[in-house]
């Protein structure tokens, strides 16, 4: 079988997530491999997918694809990214906010301290 990809893919297991539509039906999957330009994912079993675009959603990653479908065998499908630019996934606030609050931890221990004379 001819290789006709443009670049080398990484060999992965990422888990995924395909949203499939406009109506927003989501497929979970297995990320094969992967490379700037597009991937091979397996679905847990054959699927029916539309013949355009689909979304493709790497946690892991942090990134989500629009990709369009290239080939596909049973369960197997190769996917080519969009040239448009790929979204980043919502980055948690979780780190800032923990900064946060151990610096007004540490602000109100000083004024019990002071409070109590022990500062």
């Amino acid at each position: 079988m001819l290789d006709r990809r443009q670049g080398a893919r990484d060999k992965v297991i990422y888990g995924g997530v395909v949203e499939i539509g406009e109506r927003g039906a989501t497929r979970d999957c297995v990320v094969r491999n992967i490379s700037e330009k597009g991937a091979q994912i397996e679905f847990g079993n054959v699927i029916k997918l539309p013949q355009e675009k689909v979304s493709l959603t790497i946690a892991r990653k942090g990134r989500s694809f629009l990709a369009r479908i290239i080939w596909w065998r049973d369960n197997f499908v190769g996917v080519a990214f969009s040239s448009e630019t790929p979204s980043e996934l919502p980055v948690s606030d979780l780190a800032e906010r923990l900064r946060k609050s151990e610096q007004k931890k540490r602000q109100l221990q000083r004024r019990i301290n002071d409070l109590l004379g022990e500062g």
